[in-house]
């Protein structure tokens, strides 16, 4: 996924959750899955960074010789100003790019 292309704000913004379950016709299930693409966008920028800090990661761990790299300090710098997960979660749960299904309610239908 690329975060530099999302549209999700910077900053919490207050969300009419009643509006936002109309699809689930549920608070808690809309919530929930909220989380878990939120968890899922998490876990994708962890993996992520350290692949690329990977790259910097010194084989002798000596405390004496601590240097700073600039490309490193960069790449940090640049997944702190990222959206947080939850704020792109919700901006994909908006944007219908999230695909859910509820498998209880499946077997309710059969």
């Amino acid at each position: 996924m690329d975060y530099k292309k999302t549209n999700a704000p910077l900053n919490t913004q207050t969300r009419d959750l009643i509006t936002m379950s109309e699809d689930t016709g549920n608070v808690y299930e809309t919530v929930c899955i909220i989380a878990k693409r939120a968890n899922q966008i998490a876990s994708d920028m962890k993996h992520d960074l350290e692949k690329k800090l990977q790259e910097f990661a010194s084989l002798n761990d000596n405390l004496e010789e601590v240097s700073e790299n600039r490309e490193q300090i960069e790449i940090s710098r640049f997944y702190e100003r990222l959206p947080k997960p939850t704020l792109i979660a919700t901006q994909e749960y908006l944007e219908h790019k999230v695909h859910f299904r509820n498998p209880s309610k499946d077997i309710d239908q059969d």
